[in-house]
């Protein structure tokens, strides 16, 4: 292992990882830290073992816009099984036949697809970390309880058929561009619902977090030292939504890291705004107040 470098002098930025399979997002967390020796290192957006694909790594500063990421849309393409169940709505549990998917066909799919679109109600998967009167839900089905998540209301941009393999295993390779907290392994379950045969999620692939693509990522096994990390860091506004943008002198940014609030021209429309130093860094986030007509911070970077 490549000597650890002094944790102040790790950058803040973004790294836009391709997960690959049989990894935790928490494994790849932990083998940039070790790499880095950054103080502060996490992701925005949780990949499940089997999946693979972009994941956004934050570093430093960086990490307190986790909240923000979060709201970002992300694309997947996903390999639905038909004609089958599992306990975890995935791969990693035994199956269960349900019914033979031989007679579905293309059309079938693209109609019963087209209803997974706008706010849904989804229920979660039973062996999800979402929580149940406290408990993980996951832990509850291990135990054998048959306790179940609350549907709640979810965000689905588009979905789209992009391949379909008919017969007694089928497959239907989807596209689907959703918001935070959609669970694909739910809309393979829902789908094979819908369709009365069953349905569950085989491989998954994050191919879009907001910005990041997975052409542009890169994977953990070409990253062999803390240099090579930070030539390939992002800034840290990468995963922000969009806000307008103003520029503080120097004085100013003095003032807003105090968390004080500083008057900035030309003046800024209502709503999140980010501030930047004369360098270009982002210095905080917050928002304006009309009748001061300032600019107040609210998320203080260093």
């Amino acid at each position: 292992m490549p000597p650890r470098p002094s944790p102040e002098r790790f950058s803040t930025g973004v790294l836009n990882v391709d997960k690959g399979p049989g990894e935790t997002s928490f494994s790849v967390v932990n083998r940039l830290r070790r790499l880095t020796g950054a103080h502060r290192v996490g992701h925005a957006g949780t990949l499940d073992p089997l999946a693979t694909g972009v994941l956004p790594i934050l570093f430093e500063s960086a990490t307190r816009l986790a909240e923000f990421a979060l709201k970002l849309p992300k694309t997947y393409v996903a390999d639905i099984h038909l004609g089958f169940v599992t306990a975890t709505d995935d791969a990693e549990a035994e199956l269960e036949a349900v019914a033979d998917p031989s007679r579905l066909t293309a059309q079938d799919l693209e109609t019963a697809l087209a209803e997974f679109s706008g706010r849904i109600l989804q229920q979660p998967p039973a062996y999800s970390a979402v929580k149940v009167e406290g408990k993980r839900s996951y832990r509850l089905a291990r135990s054998g309880d048959a306790t179940r998540p609350a549907p709640r209301e979810v965000e689905v941009y588009a979905s789209e058929m992009l391949d379909f393999q008919p017969g007694p295993n089928a497959v239907a390779r989807v596209e689907v561009r959703c918001g935070s907290g959609t669970y694909l392994r739910s809309i393979a379950r829902d789908l094979g619902q819908r369709l009365a045969v069953g349905g569950y999620l085989g491989r998954l692939v994050r191919t879009a977090y907001g910005p990041l693509t997975i052409d542009d990522a890169v994977a953990l096994d070409e990253l062999k030292t803390a240099d090579a990390v930070r030539d390939r860091l992002l800034a840290a506004e990468v995963i922000l939504p969009e806000m307008e943008r103003v520029k503080l002198n120097v004085e100013q940014a003095a003032q807003v890291r105090q968390g004080r609030a500083v008057r900035v021209l030309p003046e800024p429309a209502p709503g999140p705004v980010r501030a930047h130093d004369a360098e270009g860094r982002l210095v905080a986030l917050g928002h304006t107040d009309p009748l001061r007509r300032t600019f107040v911070p609210e998320k203080v970077l260093s």
